[in-house]
């Protein structure tokens, strides 16, 4: 296809304007000749789902093929930038894809054994390893690393955190001396002080964050990514959690406060963003029904859309509708700030210049 013309409310901003895509860039000067796809609707840049898993599937791990099947499912659904939070899977292959989304790799899960998800994590023999794994990971991976921070303890029968204060530590700071982001699976308390102090970027879940946590998030500018679509799984995994009643209590308890806590981090100011959990429990191509559920938990329409699109490309380094920026954009026939619904229609979905739909 040769080049292309659009004309739309561009968002974020909603000033009326007119884009050209020259090969795989957006253009702001017109471009002779290109081919007019749009005369009128919303354009926005691609969305993204910030907690994601192509290469997992409900029964474990799965092949290249399968993943890229779920990135296409995810494509389909306007998720055109994914940052894969962790995977058993080595996804170059689909990196290299033009017509899937671009893909920025966690690398694996660290984890100890038997404290995690089996066949999904690099299982650690003693947690003292964790500097030197992460460093690993770092240095493998696209500028993130993913740790487990909680789990069931079964010994204990409830939620307890994995690492030594001290080794999480450590561990950030040799991520942070390798350009690396750090992250980290958190369902419940007590795990929450540790990751918080060792200087962690970003919390995946968060159920149990409490407002003065909150406050200091916001004041370190730690991300959340609450993956509240995930998060409605946890009354079915307490049902079958049957020789653990503390622990099938505690996940209960959790589900019926999220939505109270990312209300509250929103109004403490913590940059909230939108990820699905895709992989596993949670079916991919869902980021609207994330979308949908942070609007419902306390964000405005905007602030939920953002998170799933500009605000969360910012953050993960990438642009959204700028002239010279990857032609990685959406259009929707009708404003999805007024109606959040309209995700789930897009008009056009162009990722690289080409058009899918």
């Amino acid at each position: 296809m040769g080049a292309l013309h659009l004309r739309g409310t561009v968002l974020p901003g909603g000033e009326p304007r007119e884009l050209w895509i020259d090969g795989s860039r957006i253009s702001f000067t017109p471009v002779p000749g290109a081919e007019t796809l749009v005369e009128d609707g919303f354009v926005l840049p691609g969305l993204v789902d910030a907690h994601c898993h192509p290469g997992l599937g409900p029964r474990g791990p799965v092949g290249v093929e399968e993943a890229a099947e779920q990135a296409v499912t995810d494509r389909e659904a306007g998720t055109l930038l994914i940052r894969d939070c962790g995977l058993p899977l080595d996804v170059r292959p689909l990196q290299a894809r033009a017509d899937l989304p671009t893909i920025i790799r966690c690398g694996r899960h660290l984890a100890l054994p038997k404290r995690y998800v089996p066949g999904f994590a690099i299982e650690l023999d003693d947690p003292a390893l964790l500097p030197e794994a992460v460093a690993e990971q770092a240095r493998d991976g696209d500028g993130w690393v993913k740790l487990v921070g909680d789990w069931i303890d079964r010994g204990e029968g409830d939620l307890a955190p994995l690492w030594p204060d001290d080794v999480l530590a450590e561990a950030v700071g040799i991520a942070h001396g390798l350009g690396a982001r750090v992250t980290a699976h958190v369902f419940g308390e007590a795990a929450l002080p540790g990751l918080i102090a060792a200087g962690i970027d970003c919390l995946e879940h968060g159920t149990a964050l409490d407002p003065d946590q909150l406050a200091e998030l916001a004041r370190r500018d730690v991300a959340l990514v609450p993956t509240l679509v995930n998060i409605e799984n946890f009354p079915g995994i307490a049902d079958q959690a049957t020789r653990y009643p503390v622990y099938a209590a505690h996940m209960r308890a959790l589900h019926a406060g999220v939505g109270e806590m990312v209300s509250s981090a929103v109004e403490a100011g913590v940059r909230v963003f939108a990820g699905t959990d895709a992989g596993g429990m949670v079916a991919h191509g869902r980021i609207a029904d994330e979308v949908e559920a942070l609007h419902r938990a306390g964000m405005s329409r905007e602030q939920a859309l953002a998170s799933a699109s500009w605000a969360a490309r910012e953050w993960l380094g990438h642009p959204g509708i700028a002239d010279g920026a990857p032609a990685d954009l959406i259009v929707y026939p009708a404003d999805p700030r007024a109606d959040l619904s309209v995700l789930r229609h897009p008009a056009h979905i162009v990722l690289g210049g080409t058009v899918f739909a």
